[in-house]
């Protein structure tokens, strides 16, 4: 007989790990797939396969990602977290790999109820019926509370063995944990950035004043430094500690960016994502100034490395407290 396959959606997450492991106590062939993206990251899933060794195939699905978080047909969540679409999208993406590569159907950890947005009933039939693949989306952990799937009327899986599990309670999925050996796995916060209010904040702002040619490294570089709105053209991101600074410099593009350095005070660093006009990088220059270890009302020299050059600039700080209404 041909062996099953499943192609499962591995967030690294307990759930995740335990939805794989009830298939494959049925002999089902297990492997997972995880989605990159600069909100969110395949560490765990990484971690989680290694473990449990699970083939796992990992995609950055970035660009598609971006066309759908710009418009969501089902909205954003409390921040900028188009969770119902975001299912959907890679629920599809699955779905294309699962008829490529030959496997039976799709499954997830997902428990009904646990989620109040994204895993209620509706949503999860919604993100079903969206992603082209209805009839193939397993959901092991609350099968018998949901409708029959392809794979269970075809009898690739044995429904009797699957589970009902619902709500947020996290005792049944630690409790089948312990009988499956499984004694370490991460805490069940969620790790997209999306669902971050500073970070929301900042893609919006991005959203609204750079839309059109946005690049990874745009998106990295939001969870770094105080970003300040200077004008609709020109932001500058500015390092709060030494760590920030080494950080900001990992997105540093010398081709395209502004980097700008205090040469004589300690002293953040800054950026400007795009090359500005003198006047918008002399503002940037003191509002590095008012973030340093200097003196209020001192001139100080301040490094501006563009791709045209570098030249160093005299100007005085401005004091943090009168941009506050500038900073994202």
């Amino acid at each position: 007989m041909k062996k099953v396959r499943a192609l499962g959606l591995c967030s690294g997450g307990l759930d995740s790990l335990l939805a794989g492991l009830v298939l494959k106590r049925q002999g089902i062939d297990v492997e997972w797939i995880n989605f990159e993206t600069p909100f969110f990251s395949a560490v765990k899933a990484r971690e989680a396969a290694k473990v449990l060794h699970i083939p796992l195939t990992v995609l950055n699905i970035t660009s598609e990602y971006l066309k759908m978080l710009k418009n969501p047909p089902c909205g954003y969540g409390k921040n900028m977290n188009p969770c119902l679409d975001c299912h959907a999208l890679m629920f599809k993406t699955a779905g294309k790999r699962m008829k490529d590569k030959g496997f039976d159907f799709l499954f997830s950890g997902e428990v009904l109820g646990q989620r109040p947005m994204s895993q209620t009933r509706p949503s999860l039939r919604y993100v079903e019926k969206t992603s082209g693949f209805d009839g193939y989306i397993l959901r092991p952990l609350s099968a018998k509370l949901l409708p029959l799937t392809i794979p269970e009327t075809q009898g690739m899986v044995d429904r009797s063995v699957l589970l009902d599990f619902s709500g947020r309670s996290r005792k049944p999925q630690i409790k089948l944990a312990r009988q499956f050996g499984v004694e370490q796995y991460p805490s069940p916060a969620g790790g997209c950035l999306l669902t971050d209010k500073c970070y929301a904040d900042r893609l919006k702002d991005l959203f609204k004043h750079q839309s059109d040619d946005l690049t990874q490294n745009d998106l990295f570089l939001l969870k770094f430094g105080r970003h300040i709105r200077l004008d609709s053209d020109a932001k500058v991101i500015v390092g709060r500690t030494k760590q920030d600074n080494d950080n900001i410099m990992t997105c540093y593009q010398p081709e395209i960016h502004v980097l700008l350095e205090l040469s004589s005070i300690p002293g953040p660093k800054a950026i400007m994502p795009r090359i500005s006009n003198r006047e918008s990088m002399l503002k940037a220059a003191a509002i590095c100034i008012g973030y340093s270890k200097s003196s209020s009302n001192k001139t100080i020299d301040v490094d501006i490395v563009t791709a045209q050059g570098n030249t160093t600039v005299q100007v005085e700080g401005i004091c943090p407290s009168t941009i506050k209404d500038l900073i994202i």
